[in-house]
């Protein structure tokens, strides 16, 4: 493993001679003085003084090549719509978008917020705030109106970019009136709300004077040409929120120049995926992996996306290898979660279409079993690389770089640190290291790499004290993650250190989901943990304490009230957070200090031995625990 050991020593090393050179993959308009400005620890600036864009150069810089070549092309099963877009294609939607917004007033620093479903008009919108200089946020679908407010609030967006609906196993998602709830209470809501009608809401609201057509903007600013605004590289180009260890999600904040350096570094030495090639990604572009391999990596690179609104089972379990097919994509990236729903189907449909053309599949999202890895790999015959990365990264930080060196995988494991990266495994509360085989906390010595969050939205204070202040008397960086090196180097991830669940790949407080059930108001006290599941990797579950027991006095009582929860979570959150189950107990077991021993509620409900009980409060609340889980 040479080539990828001295790759890795020298990105350490050398950075900046290692990061000037990735930096010659992308176009500056005004070449950077210093390649890293690390004088405000832990705050890092890469490429300080250089003035780039990032759709010029995931769009204008490729259209002299590859004008006519396919830069995205959509696919989506729950409506039957195709559509192919050349580079110059998008370049005249990004265009007519852009002017669409600026004539909405937006401009260089102005946040756009984009709720929308997986449609080409998202991929439109932010590129078309990067072109503007504007800073997008694009917020997932699935959240609910509250949520939705807490970031409008947060991020102060002039303009919101939404439609009429989303679609989900053949049935309509309406969007449009949880935007309308979400901007009646937020404080700070959107001058402007630019829906794009699909005609899937027939009784779709509008606010005369706040809402405009997609369409009749369009029409409106079609063949218009918006130059590139030239930004510092340090100037951030979006946030996106994810969960934390308190009720108020965190603006993940994302620069410029580092953000695209990262990504086509990563296109070339991770992912194997050269310009002119293909790639799909099966994510949403609500969350991280959306952004960095469905829009920006793949435009970056010159290479080919593909953005697919449907299932993994719809309308058979072939449908993504029959995509595989029709596009020649080479590389693939998923998730385990889905991969293991493909794994429940009938193992023919992974061979019914020819995959000739496809080399790797990537997936990550959420730890990889073996047992899944193994599966997929003899199911289809191709490499299989497991990467672990965050939201806050924006990009891997542990995984295999065949595009280095086809070094040897072990199912698993995610392999070795990626460019930039100093991972250590530190023991929780002492920072120490570990031993070779010993669990460890997976932190990083800062300075973080190019393309990793370079605060969080309006908040420097906020990014120190989550991030950097696990550790007492050192300054690292904690990834809230468990796992272990073995002899040789491999990591493995065994899961979260904190009160965040990882479903289905996406990152849930349990503080988040404790909020929503407790706005119910029936409901005293609640604790949400996070339990294995085969399928999504873990589900939430609650343990409640009702305000009035006769409520549960019978199995119809218990049903309704349960019933009621979920409604509130989906109302409060969005179905994405409802809990796997809620049972009822009469009180949480707690340490005599007040603190809700949530580590042993969830060593309970996956049958493992509650721990260390020295502290706790009343002894019978734990077994109220178990007597709610052996019950229906």
């Amino acid at each position: 493993m040479e080539r990828y050991r001295d790759y890795h020593r020298r990105s350490l090393a050398d950075r900046d001679a290692f990061w000037r050179e990735k930096a010659a993959l992308i176009d500056w308009q005004t070449p950077f003085t210093a390649t890293l400005d690390y004088s405000r620890p832990p705050f890092a600036r890469w490429f300080v003084g250089g003035r780039t864009n990032l759709c010029h150069n995931a769009v204008d810089r490729h259209l002299a090549e590859r004008g006519t070549q396919d830069a995205l092309v959509y696919r989506s099963t729950e409506t039957g719509q195709t559509a192919r877009y050349t580079y110059r294609d998008l370049h005249r939607e990004v265009n007519a978008c852009a002017a669409m917004l600026r004539a909405q007033g937006v401009g260089k620093g102005d946040r756009v917020l984009i709720y929308m479903p997986m449609v080409p008009e998202a991929v439109f919108a932010m590129l078309a705030c990067a072109r503007l200089g504007a800073i997008h946020s694009v917020v997932f679908g699935g959240f609910a109106a509250a949520s939705l407010a807490l970031r409008i609030d947060d991020a102060r967006p002039k303009v919101m970019v939404t439609a009429d609906a989303g679609m989900r196993g053949g049935k309509p998602v309406p969007y449009k009136h949880l935007v309308d709830e979400a901007c009646r209470v937020a404080t700070h809501p959107p001058a402007h709300v630019i829906i794009v009608d699909r005609g899937l809401d027939r009784d779709m609201p509008r606010t005369a004077g706040r809402d405009l057509d997609w369409a009749s903007l369009h029409a409106r600013h079609v063949g218009a040409e918006v130059a590139c605004e030239w930004v510092e590289s340090s100037e951030p180009s979006y946030i996106l929120y994810t969960s934390g260890t308190t009720g108020k999600p965190k603006g993940v904040q994302r620069d410029t120049g580092g953000h695209a350096v990262a990504l086509i570094t990563s296109m070339r030495d991770i992912f194997c995926v050269q310009p002119g090639e293909t790639m799909f990604t099966t994510s949403d572009i609500g969350w991280v992996v959306g952004h960095s391999y469905i829009v920006y990596g793949p435009l970056l690179n010159g290479s080919t996306t593909i953005m697919y609104e449907g299932l993994p089972i719809r309308p058979d379990p072939a449908i993504w290898w029959q995509i595989v097919e029709e596009t020649k994509a080479k590389t693939m990236f998923s998730s385990p979660t889905a991969i293991r729903v493909l794994k429940k189907q009938d193992p023919a449909f992974m061979r019914r279409h020819d995959l000739s053309s496809l080399r790797y599949l990537f997936l990550a999202g959420e730890p990889l079993d073996e047992p899944t890895a193994r599966w997929v790999f003899d199911a289809l015959g191709v490499a299989v690389v497991d990467n672990y990365w965050q939201t806050e990264s924006g990009w891997p930080i542990l995984a295999a770089h065949p595009g280095i060196e086809d070094t040897p995988r072990k199912f698993g494991s995610p392999s070795f640190p990626a460019a930039g990266y100093d991972v250590q495994l530190l023991k929780e509360g002492t920072g120490e290291p570990v031993a070779t085989g010993e669990k460890g906390v997976v932190a990083l010595q800062p300075p973080l790499p190019p393309g990793c969050l370079t605060t969080v939205w309006g908040d420097d204070a906020r990014f120190v004290r989550t991030y950097f202040e696990t550790f007492p008397g050192k300054l690292v960086y904690s990834t809230f993650d468990w796992a272990t090196r073995d002899a040789d180097g491999y990591y493995f991830v065994l899961g979260r250190t904190d009160d965040v669940i990882n479903v289905a790949g996406h990152r849930l407080g349990t503080r988040e989901i404790e909020e929503a059930v407790q706005a119910h108001p029936g409901i005293a006290e609640v604790a949400v943990v996070g339990v294995g599941d085969a399928v999504k990797g873990q589900v939430p579950m609650a343990f409640a304490v009702v305000k009035d027991p006769s409520r549960l006095a019978s199995a119809e009582g218990v049903a309704a009230v349960r019933q009621e929860v979920m409604d509130t979570v989906d109302r409060e959150l969005g179905a994405i957070a409802r809990p796997a189950m809620v049972h009822f107990v009469s009180l949480l077991p707690k340490t005599r200090s007040g603190k809700l021993l949530r580590r042993s509620i969830q060593a309970l409900a996956e049958g493992r031995d509650p721990g260390d009980l020295t502290t706790i409060e009343d002894p019978s609340a734990l077994e109220q625990i178990r007597r709610a889980l052996a019950s229906p």
